[in-house]
């Protein structure tokens, strides 16, 4: 797709993937409008440091809040929709704050997309809908599992977009990312704790170290963000964006350990270990709709980008506590 000239809405913009996307789309040439949460400190999240910042159009507001989004969405011809509260434990806490942003967010974007004639809205999932794998590899035929408050609301959200799809006919394209890594990652994820851990050395505190993710850097899945937004054979469908590998939680470490050339001793927190019947166990993603679909496949390998992400974090560690666990 010629990008430049297009009108975009990013919403979760100043987010880890979010900013990484709104960056991408800027530099194809589009007119990318972000949409970031209101705070009182004026902040932009990640966009604050954005190279680009000057070159995105940035509306505070609040995805729960119909209104905001309306307004944001207006003379947009794209929307890629990311905003969303995406820490697991923290759904354990506060589910009812999940159900608002995620599904009732959600429906305000599908809503305003239907209401202005939106050309295309790509609607954000994540592998945590699946569960636990029940077959290997994961296809998006898989069966959902609401295994955490936040995988029932993005389930929700999922079925929401499908159902404007088939009711309405809106041409929405939902992406599925696997475990997307990279610079900018909050410190609630499993990677930048391994990372700022290690460069304080010691030991190393995680929660389960058996479970098996599967890891794909962020570049990899803003690219797959973007060329779903291009064939019209996507809409209405369900896309994983995945990079057919897998690695244990405790391999990770080692693999990241090695890389940055310290010593660890890996032990296992119970106080981040998830309820039982709420761990995902296993994660392997089926990538080849994408790769048949919207001609993705992943560029950046797992060392490859592990290392970009290290060197990323050594620059910017005074952002990040490794003593504190971050729910």
């Amino acid at each position: 797709m010629r990008w430049t000239g297009r009108n975009v809405l990013v919403t979760g913009a100043g987010g880890f993937i979010g900013s990484h996307l709104a960056e991408k789309l800027t530099e194809a040439g589009a007119n990318v409008r972000a949409l970031v949460h209101y705070n009182s400190r004026g902040r932009q999240g990640w966009l604050d440091e954005s190279p680009v910042q000057s070159e995105i159009e940035i509306i505070a507001g609040d995805i729960t809040d119909a209104g905001s989004v309306m307004q944001a969405m207006d003379d947009c011809e794209f929307v890629f929709h990311l905003a969303a509260l995406i820490a697991i434990p923290y759904s354990y806490v506060a589910p009812a704050s999940y159900i608002q942003t995620n599904v009732v967010g959600t429906l305000n974007v599908l809503e305003a997309a239907k209401r202005l004639g939106t050309e295309r809205v790509v609607h954000t999932s994540t592998s945590e809908v699946y569960g636990t794998a029940l077959q290997i590899p994961i296809s998006e035929e898989h069966p959902l599992q609401g295994q955490s408050p936040y995988s029932a609301s993005k389930i929700g959200a999922d079925k929401l977009a499908e159902s404007y799809f088939r009711s309405f006919g809106l041409p929405v394209v939902t992406v599925r990312p696997f475990n997307t890594f990279g610079p900018r990652q909050s410190a609630r994820a499993v990677l930048p704790t391994i990372i700022t851990q290690c460069l304080q050395g010691g030991t190393v505190r995680l929660g389960s170290l058996t479970p098996t993710r599967d890891l794909n850097y962020v570049a990899n899945t803003t690219e797959g963000f973007m060329l779903a937004a291009e064939p019209s054979e996507a809409i209405g469908k369900t896309i994983n964006l995945g990079s057919g590998n897998e690695i244990s939680v405790g391999d990770l470490a080692k693999t990241i350990a090695k890389l940055m050339d310290c010593e660890i001793n890996i032990e296992c927190d119970q106080d981040r270990v998830r309820p039982s019947k709420s761990e995902v166990e296993r994660l392997l993603a089926d990538n080849s709709l994408a790769r048949t679909l919207i001609g993705w496949q992943p560029r950046v390998n797992l060392i490859e980008g592990l290392q970009k992400t290290i060197d990323w974090f050594r620059s910017h560690s005074g952002g990040y506590r490794a003593d504190v666990y971050n729910v």
